[in-house]
């Protein structure tokens, strides 16, 4: 049974796999309590969003990226006032990074988070994205319901 179990492991995709090893964060209280916490909404210029990142900074400092140990999660903030999880985002400030092959986008400093130059890859996991899984803005995802104590 186990064989059989790595087998289909081993065939599932990125996002499959990162869904099964984060799902816990369907819960917003879930990243709270493992030391997350909320950015402001992201909203891409030409339409579409990230979302509020919840960043746990201590991650960001191991340089380690581990696909259940994400640096940040994202949710979007609904009508109802609750947060959907929408993707999580994996960053490292030493590159070229890559997690299971797929390769991570190099952002330069200065930058709009004040960070030094680093790599992140987002993992659109649980909203479908036309731009595609690894995309940075999803046109699928609004912060139009964002509360102001919302992040």
């Amino acid at each position: 049974m186990a064989a059989v179990l790595a087998h289909a492991e081993s065939h599932a995709t990125l996002r499959d796999q990162v869904r099964a090893a984060n799902s816990r964060f369907a819960d917003v209280a879930v990243a709270l309590k493992e030391g997350y916490a909320p950015i402001p909404c992201a909203s891409g210029a030409d339409g579409g969003a990230m979302g509020i990142h919840y960043v746990n900074a201590a991650l960001i400092g191991e340089e380690k990226v581990e696909i259940g140990r994400p640096e940040a999660v994202m949710y979007e903030p609904t009508a109802k006032g609750k947060m959907k999880l929408v993707a999580v985002e994996y960053i490292t400030t030493k590159g070229p990074a890559n997690l299971a092959g797929q390769l991570f986008n190099f952002t330069s400093a200065p930058n709009r988070y004040g960070l030094p130059s680093f790599y992140e890859l987002h993992v659109w996991a649980w909203r479908d994205n036309p731009k595609g899984v690894f995309a940075d803005m999803n046109p699928n995802v609004s912060c139009e319901h964002t509360h102001p104590t919302a992040g």
